[in-house]
């Protein structure tokens, strides 16, 4: 069976952390996942912006709308050390 976005996500987070380490991830983005990254002492998973927008238009909005959303619910969204960061890659 071919392993699905979590699973693949999973993977390449495992090869990237420590054994006690983890790392929050963005519900529903898998497509836009880049890779592992780090700030201070902890690791963060890291986004596209692009594939994050393309992503919420897929969902049914419109660049605007997908814009807007991005802004306010997912990079306004500070859940703590571990909150994903998004590669500004527009």
């Amino acid at each position: 069976m071919k392993p699905t976005g979590h699973e693949l996500i999973d993977q390449e987070i495992g090869k990237q952390l420590g054994e006690d380490e983890t790392v929050l991830l963005a519900d529903g983005l898998e497509s836009a996942f880049l890779g592992i990254g780090r700030q201070f002492s902890h690791a963060v998973a890291i986004y596209s912006y692009k594939k994050t927008i393309k992503n919420l238009m897929r969902q049914g909005m419109d660049r605007e709308e997908a814009i807007e959303y991005f802004d306010f619910n997912i990079a306004g969204a500070f859940v703590g050390d571990q909150t994903p960061v998004f590669l500004a890659d527009e």
